[in-house]
């Protein structure tokens, strides 16, 4: 949009155009292509002046391109030269941070040495004989045999906590208890479109917005290169149409068009979050969706069903934590456990999501057991469990997009992160895709 708008404008200027008359020139916004919905956007077109700082933001994004673009791009090929490299260096505001992520980490790979580090698990039982593991917390005095993550790194000390913990009691320190819930995930932009469907449909960034556009131009889909993930609030009376035209264009998402509650307004709808065009979403126009190619079929079924969990409940859990001290060292262990499906009854394959907390403290889908601070629980076993840590994993497209999209995450420098992180990560929507094909 910002590049559409600075192109209109420099022909705005080209033309000579008074300022009066620039005043008068009204912008129409389209993101479906379907008659009634062109016939609206005809009936909202805004003022021209309302869009002029997507043109000065081209206008900056084009100058810099070609200072730090063309000027370094031309250095570098020239010094190349120098030691024997006759081809061309290519230097991209966008590319080249992509490119040196991506380098970065192959050589993080590379030089990767496995370290082994040490867990150790308590084994606890009830006056009631119910049985639940516990993790051991090293406390600030173990610092001097933990790495920077917070994991043991000396066998004996871990194997030391083992032999003492053995046949001994622990008292309960703290029992909490959380209900907790995950609002239905917004509607697709394009970048987490290409995210969720690389994830998915094994599909690379460039077929997502190929598909994407062919969906567009069919008229199925609304405008596929936006950045956000909002609707507005008006489109919330077109929601039974569209459903009822996913119930129609999809049978495998009937039963959950038949569930959803239409009445229910998620965080979506929000016209304080809506740029120049809003979230990727089916629109009202039926078709026989085996005239499609199969990864049209299948992209188009993945944003229908990402429009309809908007119109089901949260998912609600319940997450208990407790802490039980044992010779002087703490022991914690947690469990989740689903009270509502909601929403994620469509998105995963409706499994319930009762399982151990993050710390694996407990094996199986146990949920812990009563207590209150203060009660004695026996120790009859204790494990000690060795690990070896991992080497970072090589991008794909999907942790690439959503490298590109939270950039501010690896960079060092706290004003620049602060900075980043109020942007939109580095490229487009329209242009990520051919930047990762390029390299």
């Amino acid at each position: 949009d910002r590049e559409g708008q600075l192109l209109v404008d420099e022909v705005l200027d080209y033309l000579k155009l008074s300022a009066q008359r620039k005043k008068e020139v009204r912008r129409l916004l389209i993101s479906d292509l379907n008659p009634s919905a062109v016939s609206q956007a005809l009936g909202r077109m805004r003022s021209n002046q309302e869009y002029v700082p997507l043109a000065v933001s081209a206008l900056a994004r084009s100058r810099a391109d070609w200072l730090y673009g063309i000027n370094l791009t031309r250095a570098c090929t020239l010094l190349g030269r120098k030691v024997g490299f006759n081809g061309l260096l290519s230097i991209g505001r966008v590319q080249t941070p992509i490119l040196g992520l991506v380098a970065r980490r192959d050589e993080d790979i590379e030089n990767f040495q496995p370290k082994p580090y040490f867990e150790v698990f308590a084994t606890l039982l009830t006056a009631k004989d119910e049985r639940f593991k516990a993790k051991w917390i090293p406390s600030e005095a173990c610092q001097n045999w933990m790495d920077e993550d917070g994991r043991v790194l000396d066998r004996r000390l871990a194997q030391n906590v083992v032999d003492r913990i053995i046949g001994q009691q622990g008292t309960v320190r703290r029992v909490e208890d959380k209900r907790g819930k995950e609002t239905p995930p917004l509607p697709y932009s394009l970048s987490a479109l290409q995210i969720d469907a690389a994830r998915q449909l094994r599909m690379d960034a460039k077929k997502v917005l190929d598909s994407c556009q062919r969906l567009y131009e069919q008229k199925l889909v609304t405008y596929p290169r936006s950045d956000c993930r909002y609707l507005p609030e008006e489109h919330f009376s077109q929601a039974p149409e569209v459903l009822a035209t996913i119930r129609s264009n999809i049978f495998s998402l009937s039963k959950a068009v038949d569930n959803a509650l239409p009445e229910r307004k998620s965080s979506a709808w929000n016209d304080k979050k809506v740029g120049a065009h809003h979230a990727i979403i089916p629109t009202s126009l039926r078709i026989d969706l085996e005239r499609l190619p199969e990864l049209d079929r299948k992209l188009y079924e993945l944003i229908a069903r990402q429009y309809v969990v908007q119109f089901y409940p949260d998912h609600t859990f319940r997450k208990r934590v407790i802490d039980v001290e044992i010779e002087k060292g703490l022991f914690r262990a947690s469990s989740r456990q689903t009270v509502e499906e909601g929403w994620k009854g469509l998105i995963t394959s409706g499994k319930s999501d009762q399982r151990p907390g993050d710390d694996e403290s407990n094996e199986g889908n146990v949920f812990l057991p009563e207590l209150a601070k203060g009660d004695v629980l026996d120790c009859p076993e204790a494990e000690l469990k060795e690990k070896l840590t991992q080497p970072p994993k090589p991008f794909n497209d999907a942790t690439l997009l959503s490298a590109m999209t939270g950039i501010a995450r690896f960079v060092q420098d706290k004003n620049i992160r602060k900075i980043l992180r109020e942007t939109d990560g580095l490229g487009t929507e329209a242009t990520r895709a051919n930047i990762i094909e390029l390299l």
